[in-house]
């Protein structure tokens, strides 16, 4: 197949879905298929040999940490046209979403639309809750437009549907099995995640540095356990307040980590913290275990679907977050660690990125075949 990719997400942004976008890329040039990005500005013209196209992009300080935003500009639906796909796939549509999605309409091509990031919610964490109802109806109206949608877990399709939004089924999780492993842990890595005190139990939070991310719950954990040092991998708007909240406590800003060192980064903590209650999936959670990690996170639909099922980790209630620092003190017994570790690790290995982009790869034929009703 020829499939075109018009993302809101691309890099050097670093966050789950342009993880999973790339990885699902590398998985369909593997099996053959011809392939177009179509993105914001910023990034290089190609990515391992698929070429890029790009819109210039603008970005808001106050709306969702500065994130650059592609322009919905009429270029979209001409790199379309002029690729000739027989699937049009847009992730999370809302910015340049837009043009894609008209384009794939008008042009009357199969389109699939992805949803990743949970946006009306966002708008919370910067004093826009009231353009909730509005984000909604632009979700609402964009996704019903395709001819199929997808949610990256079983609590977020069941959140679109309540939302009115149509045709969504669920796009298996994947994670890199031989990237993110237990046998990466270093010592020069442990040295690294806690400014040279790697005897002490490592604590680690992987993902974007922002408001919505409830980072500051992380606070709390030292008030039973004095031993621990908390490091945080990655980097946002929110790093220089949370570096002021932490300056008096065993904390390392590691800033952003990719490929092998963040692999080693993961492998060589000893637990994985995640307090948000705003991730749709949180990729990271499935990094995190894929190294052997046990986790402790805040209680979501999404978490309570990963975590539940496999037992690899705990869950504390985000509105008592004080309960965190007592859950990690029980996990860290080395009884309790190693189990879940085994666990976290068993239940990655059910996730390759090959299985959720076969999938994805029925899909695409399918509403080729039933495309409006063409069949």
């Amino acid at each position: 197949m020829r499939i075109v990719f018009v993302t809101e997400t691309w890099h050097p942004s670093t966050d789950g879905v342009v993880t999973r976008i790339t990885a699902t890329l590398r998985e369909l040039k593997r099996m053959g298929h011809e392939l177009l990005v179509v993105a914001p500005r910023g990034g290089a013209p190609e990515f391992e040999g698929i070429p890029v196209r790009d819109v210039p992009n603008i970005s808001v300080g106050f709306i969702y940490g500065g994130k650059p935003w592609g322009l919905p500009m009429p270029r979209v639906a001409h790199y379309i046209r002029q690729f000739n796909p027989d699937v049009v796939h847009v992730v999370n549509p809302f910015v340049i979403g837009w043009a894609g999605v008209l384009a794939a309409v008008a042009q009357r091509r199969p389109l699939v639309a992805s949803y990743h990031t949970n946006i009306a919610q966002y708008a919370d964490f910067y004093h826009l809750g009231f353009t909730k109802p509005a984000i909604w109806a632009l979700l609402r109206a964009l996704h019903n437009r395709a001819d199929l949608n997808l949610a990256t877990s079983e609590a977020v399709r069941q959140e679109l549907i309540q939302q009115q939004i149509k045709n969504v089924r669920v796009w298996q999780r994947g994670v890199d099995l031989s990237l993110f492993h237990p046998s990466r842990r270093s010592a020069a890595m442990r040295q690294r995640l806690t400014g040279g005190q790697g005897d002490r139990p490592i604590a680690l939070y992987v993902g974007r540095l922002a408001l919505e991310k409830g980072l500051e719950r992380l606070r709390v954990l030292f008030s039973v356990n004095p031993d621990l040092h908390l490091a945080f991998v990655g980097d946002g708007p929110a790093r220089p307040d949370l570096e002021r909240l932490f300056a008096e406590t065993p904390t390392t800003f590691v800033g952003t980590l990719h490929g092998e060192q963040l692999a080693e980064a993961y492998a060589s903590a000893d637990v994985f913290v995640f307090p948000s209650t705003t991730d749709t999936l949180g990729l990271v959670l499935l990094e995190a275990m894929a190294s052997g990690l046990p986790i402790v996170a805040a209680e979501s639909r999404p978490t309570h679907e990963l975590v539940d099922q496999s037992g690899a980790g705990l869950l504390f209630d985000p509105d008592h977050p004080e309960t965190m620092g007592d859950i990690l003190k029980t996990l860290m017994d080395s009884a309790t660690r190693e189990e879940l570790s085994r666990r976290a690790r068993q239940e990655a290995e059910r996730w390759g990125w090959r299985v959720p982009t076969l999938q994805l790869v029925e899909w695409y034929y399918e509403i080729m075949g039933l495309q409006r009703g063409t069949a």
